[in-house]
């Protein structure tokens, strides 16, 4: 049975402290940018009061926290193989927004996070990771958007990568209000509201049923939950349902990927079987015009495929894959040209051991994106294929142009 939450007037950081079950748990609203609630996270566990923590943290971003080391071990090639580069540039994508933060305040992003990891096992305290895995929850952002705000918030990230604007003062509010992940998509989408239930609600959620699983585990004892300030209520609130839903019914419903909607796995075999009919029907009309717009195809989807590279910094052996790759892998919706481009450019200039130790600090500027290498290979990726796919609808167009003028 949950109590009635109370916000103590002692400490300079919201808290709530509540019953479940056989556990008692203080809930403690974090700012990621504050040092008062580092300072806040070290006084009460040295207090020596609590049996176990729980940070708002998943495995990876615990990794990509504790150890700095990790993008040494990333495989680049299995990355490109397994179609995670956009994962990839995103998470480098809010890295580089948490470094620009650490720049222009003074404070790590997510130092309180740090601190209390540290103590707890300092302390040989149980360590509870309560939050969704980023990817996870990437995804769901995606999908629940519509392909323009999808695009809108691509362009955003890729926006983001350039600016050299230091972050805003309404930025630092609400990363006050207490959630760096929120903060960071809302400046790349510039639309908080579509994005909220993904990023706020969500986990709130989730971070409830874990906390449910967790704890009732465990013998009874006392937990410290260190999470963003923008989460405190929403998880007390669900923490606070009578009558709950099962943990693991409830983190199975939420760490689900939403299905593509049928309709866009379609599109690219639709758009497939056009290109081939509008290739057959010119070739059944005139030879030359069937050759024109076969040209036409490897013109145009393998340029722009090719000058995408060429934008991201490829190696000129890299944009001559792309130039003759396009064409084809574009014939095909499952695969890629950014995969043939990626792999090339990869075997030609292999990243140093450098490239991953300075890829954090190289990316909050938009040079470091183009110097270090393992930043533009999933560059040549991202950008050949845009091109690639920018090119198709071109010489689609091009194509029915020449068929029905």
């Amino acid at each position: 049975m949950l109590a009635p939450a109370q916000t103590p007037t002692a400490t300079t950081e919201p808290r709530i402290d509540l019953t479940l079950g056989a556990w008692e748990l203080t809930l403690l609203g974090t700012a990621h940018v504050s040092r008062a609630s580092a300072d806040q996270v070290a006084a009460l566990i040295e207090t020596g009061s609590y049996d176990a923590v729980a940070v708002e943290l998943c495995p990876s971003r615990l990794q990509a926290l504790t150890d700095p080391n990790a993008l040494a071990r990333l495989d680049l090639l299995a990355t490109i193989r397994d179609g995670r580069a956009y994962l990839v540039a995103a998470n480098l994508a809010l890295a580089a927004y948490q470094q620009r933060l650490a720049d222009d305040l003074g404070i790590e992003p997510g130092a309180e996070q740090r601190l209390a990891i540290d103590l707890a096992r300092r302390h040989d305290l149980p360590l509870l990771l309560i939050d969704r895995d980023l990817g996870v929850t990437l995804r769901r952002v995606a999908g629940g958007l519509g392909w323009w705000r999808r695009l809108t918030l691509f362009s955003g990230m890729l926006a983001a990568m350039l600016t050299k604007e230091k972050v805003s003062a309404e930025d630092v509010e609400h990363l006050k209000e207490g959630d760096v992940l929120e903060t960071a998509f809302a400046e790349l989408a510039e639309d908080r509201r579509e994005l909220y239930v993904a990023l706020i609600e969500e986990r709130d959620r989730y971070m409830a049923a874990r906390l449910r699983q967790e704890l009732g585990e465990r013998p009874p004892g006392r937990a410290l939950v260190v999470i963003g300030a923008g989460h405190l209520s929403g998880l007390a609130g669900h923490l606070a349902e009578l009558d709950p839903a099962d943990p693991a019914t409830e983190l199975a419903a939420l760490t689900q990927v939403p299905p593509p909607n049928p309709w866009v796995q379609r599109l690219p075999w639709l758009i497939l079987a056009l290109i081939l009919a509008g290739f057959a029907l010119g070739f059944s009309r005139a030879p030359d015009l069937g050759w024109a717009m076969v040209v036409d195809w490897v013109l145009i989807t393998g340029g722009l495929a090719a000058l995408g590279t060429l934008v991201a910094g490829g190696h000129p052996l890299t944009i001559l894959s792309a130039l003759v790759g396009a064409p084809l892998t574009t014939l095909h919706p499952a695969l890629g040209v950014g995969m043939i481009t990626g792999a090339v450019e990869l075997a030609l200039r292999r990243p140093r051991v450098g490239d991953f130790a300075t890829l954090r600090r190289d990316l909050t500027g938009w040079r470091g994106w183009w110097r270090n290498r393992v930043a533009r290979v999933l560059l040549v990726f991202v950008f050949s294929s845009l091109g690639a796919a920018t090119g198709t609808y071109v010489a689609g167009v091009r194509i029915f142009g020449r068929l029905f003028p």
